[in-house]
Formats: structure tokens, sequence, C-alpha cells
């Protein structure tokens, strides 16, 4: 298949390998892990090709998407260490990598011109899937508690809402608080990997967190009702 349909499929089979390099560095050689983490790979991938088929305006895929996979691939690596041993230290690394590359794919996208809803959507589910990867690492490693995996549902109850109240399922206009948030969001669940963190300060930050979590969910919802059809 040619276009940028077949470009992304390719790109999808070239993430294979790096998502079993990754996992396999954080847990060693643990088939159960493994599997968990490429399993979760084709299931994201297998998402976004069906956000592509519902539509993508440009005829190449670009390097601003692949960025984003690459992210995706890191992303489903961080399962391994849910059924496998892995470091802290390792776990933070990785994290670290995928979080710095969001943004990077924005930037591309506008140098290539290759803006578009489809690459905005994959930008947001990428990093959804990392902040829920992150807290359910964090609740598994013990020293966090099991209310750290708050911090990486808002994005999935708010799509469940929405297809209850259909009017939640609109675009929203873009925000500079909404991104801080979600950089705090992903910056304090890479921060609870470190034991030294959780068990010192794990209680107020995920408070902290969900608290910026609920207004900047709470700020969207509302606007959404404000102007609902």
């Amino acid at each position: 298949m040619r276009g940028p349909r077949g470009m992304l499929g390719a790109a999808v089979l070239g993430g294979v390998p790096i998502v079993l390099a990754v996992a396999m560095a954080l847990v060693g050689p643990d088939g159960a892990a493994m599997a968990l983490a490429l399993a979760g790979y084709l299931a994201g991938a297998g998402f976004v090709l069906h956000l592509m088929r519902r539509g993508y305006p440009h005829g190449a895929l670009g390097l601003c998407n692949v960025v984003t996979l690459t992210r995706l691939a890191l992303t489903s690596a961080l399962l391994a260490p849910l059924v496998g041993d892995a470091a802290s230290w390792a776990v933070l690394s990785v994290a670290g990598i995928a979080l710095s590359l969001d943004g990077v794919d924005g930037w591309l996208a506008r140098r290539e011109a290759r803006v578009s809803s489809f690459g905005a959507r994959f930008d947001m589910e990428v990093d959804a899937a990392l902040a829920l990867i992150l807290a359910l690492n964090a609740w598994v490693a013990g020293p966090a508690g099991p209310a750290v995996v708050l911090l990486g549902l808002p994005r999935y109850v708010f799509a469940v809402a929405a297809h209850v109240l259909p009017w939640l399922d609109r675009p929203l206009p873009e925000r500079f608080g909404r991104k801080a948030v979600c950089v705090l969001q992903l910056g304090a669940l890479i921060a609870l990997q470190l034991d030294p963190v959780a068990l010192r300060i794990a209680e107020p930050l995920v408070a902290g967190v969900a608290a910026a979590l609920a207004w900047s969910f709470a700020r969207d919802v509302l606007w959404l009702w404000r102007t609902r059809p």
C-alpha cells in the first residue's frame, strides 16, 4: 500500500525492534514482559492506523509522525516493568526520553507544513498512554501508593464521558495552561519512579497534580458546555 497509510504501516514495523530492545534493556530477557510491551505497541499502532483512516490531509507521513510513533514505542516498552523487574532509574530514563521528544513532533509538523488534527490527536493519545503507564509503574513499585493511578486516568474518564455526552466530543481551543498541566503531570509521574521521591513527597505531590488536572479538565468541560450546539 502506498501513501501515508502504507508509510505508517512500514514505520510501525520498524518500531517493533525498538520496543523489544528497550523492553529487554529494562527487564532483561523476560518473555512475558516483552510480550506485554509488544502487545501494547501493536494495539496502540492499530488505533493510530484507525485514526489515519478517518482523515489525514497530507500526501506523506512526515518525520513529525515518525517521532510520535517513536514516543509510542518507548511508552509501550514501559509496560514491561509492570510484570518484570526494572531499576527505577532505567524507567525514569526511558520516560524522560519519551517526554523530551514531546514538542519535537509538533515543531517538525509546523516546519514540514504537516500540521493536522490527526497529528494532534496522535500526540495527545501518546501523552495519555505515557501518563497511565507511568502511574501504574509508580503504583506497582510500591512507595507511591494506589492513589497515584488517579493521575493517569483523566483522559480516559473524559473519553468515556464523551461517549455518553456527545457535546464533550468536540475540538478544544489551544490553551497554554492545558499543556503546562500535562507537562506537570508527566514530570511528576517520572519523578515518582524514584523511591526516595515517592517515599518522601508522594502524597502531597499526587494531591497537587490531581488538583491541577481537575482544574484543567473542569475548565475545558465548562467551555464545551457553554459552547455546546
